[in-house]
């Protein structure tokens, strides 16, 4: 007999915890949200194992990845954020609920956040593992570059990123070999890059080989390459290795619910909304231009931010907004807009004169979800809401006249309304 799971219901439930994760949870914590974060391994996702960052704000001495990511942690939890080290096995992110289950239990609320990342391909050579991050293997030149100075490394790979993260690198390391595994000459990149590698006395290539083994003690010494054409194995002595041969975004849980590219990678507008309604996705795992830590970060904070807006507009749309309890005159304005301004007191003074009505003044200078939920693109608009249902919109020749006559289309008495 399958065991029960238990129930537990929350504001913001946040699945992956990594910068982006963690940061959204500082966020929707400091607004008071009910915040979970699940997290399957390690809190502080892949930037845990990257010993020296130079490049993040704020730190002109550098800072490791393993104690920045703790540092997040320690606010996310001074701010009520909850975590669970557990694996997530299925999500249902369509309904106004969001379910999220785990092994044991099942997780509902208001708002997800994906964060699940992503994890850098790997060769599959002998021993890889054992020299993954900090031992020698690395999938990030910005990261990374600066430790290496006056070193040999090697990359592996020879698309876009992995000629350009090589550039990138021969200007702190004494050396770069480029391990290709095509033909002499030919690579995966564009022309441009092709041309300025082959032309840096830095760089070096060896053709028509693939990674067979790494080899060192505590730390890695040589990547052993194999040509493809004659099977020699060819042992390279280097301080480092960094792999650019594709990543892979952790997004297999939510295909068939949100919207991906072709490569697997969440698509979102700039508020890190998804195709789905309450449904955020931020850092790694969604489709973007540079992923760093830094950017993890402001994903991260839009999302947290987002996430508190949606939940206080939901609440807003659906207890003041949707009534049946009353008639409702929803005005929709911009309040920088000088006209919708000062026709707000107008709208008012009709709401006022008719009994049974009220006037919701909905401002969408900051934020336009409430208008979305309305489906109103134009401004300044009114929405009759009658029943707890729009029953009518004007946003073309807004004035005192129009409106009565809409009302009185709607069954409602003129009163003592002021139109002729």
């Amino acid at each position: 007999m399958a065991r029960e799971k238990k129930v537990e219901k929350y504001d913001v439930v946040i699945i992956g915890g990594g910068a982006a994760g963690l940061t959204a949870g500082i966020y929707s914590g400091r607004a008071r949200l009910k915040t979970l974060l699940i997290e399957k391994s390690l809190v502080g996702g892949l930037a845990t194992y990257t010993n020296e960052m130079e490049n993040y704000p704020g730190f002109p001495e550098g800072a490791s990845g393993g104690g920045l990511m703790e540092l997040f942690h320690k606010q996310a939890k001074k701010f009520g954020v909850e975590f669970k080290l557990t694996d997530v096995k299925s999500v249902d992110l369509t309904g106004e609920v969001k379910i999220v289950e785990t092994f044991r239990n099942r997780f509902e609320s208001k708002v997800v956040i994906i964060a699940t990342g992503g994890r850098p391909r790997i060769t599959g050579a002998i021993t890889e593992d054992k020299f993954l991050f900090d031992k020698g293997i690395s999938f990030c030149a910005t990261c990374d570059a600066a430790s290496n100075t006056g070193k040999t490394v090697m990359v592996i790979g020879s698309g876009d990123a992995a000629i350009e993260e090589g550039m990138f690198l021969t200007k702190f390391a004494d050396k770069v070999i480029v391990s290709v595994m095509h033909d002499n000459g030919k690579m995966d990149c564009n022309e441009i890059a092709k041309a300025a590698a082959l032309a840096n006395p830095k760089m070096e290539f060896i053709w028509n080989t693939v990674t067979h083994e790494f080899k060192g003690e505590d730390h890695l010494e040589h990547v052993v390459l194999k040509n493809l054409k004659t099977e020699e194995l060819i042992p390279v002595k280097v301080d480092n290795c960094f792999e650019f041969i594709g990543y892979i975004p952790n997004t297999e849980l939510f295909k068939g619910q949100v919207d991906m590219t072709n490569r697997g990678y969440i698509t979102t507008n700039e508020k890190m909304e998804t195709n789905l309604e309450g449904v955020f996705s931020v850092g790694d795992v969604r489709d973007k231009f540079l992923k760093q830590v830094a950017t993890a970060v402001g994903d991260g904070a839009v999302a947290g931010f987002g996430a508190e807006k949606f939940i206080a507009e939901t609440e807003q749309f659906q207890n003041y907004i949707m009534r049946d309890d009353v008639d409702n005159l929803v005005y929709v304005y911009n309040a920088i807009d000088e006209f919708s301004r000062d026709f707000l007191p107008k709208i008012q003074k009709i709401g006022n004169e008719r009994e049974g009505y009220v006037c919701t003044p909905v401002d969408i200078y900051k934020s336009k979800g409430i208008a979305e939920k309305l489906g109103v693109k134009e401004f300044p608009c009114l929405v009759v809401v009658k029943n707890g249902k729009i029953v009518e919109k004007i946003d073309q020749e807004l004035c005192e006249e129009s409106i009565c006559k809409v009302l009185e289309s709607c069954e409602c008495s003129c009163g003592t309304c002021t139109c002729e």
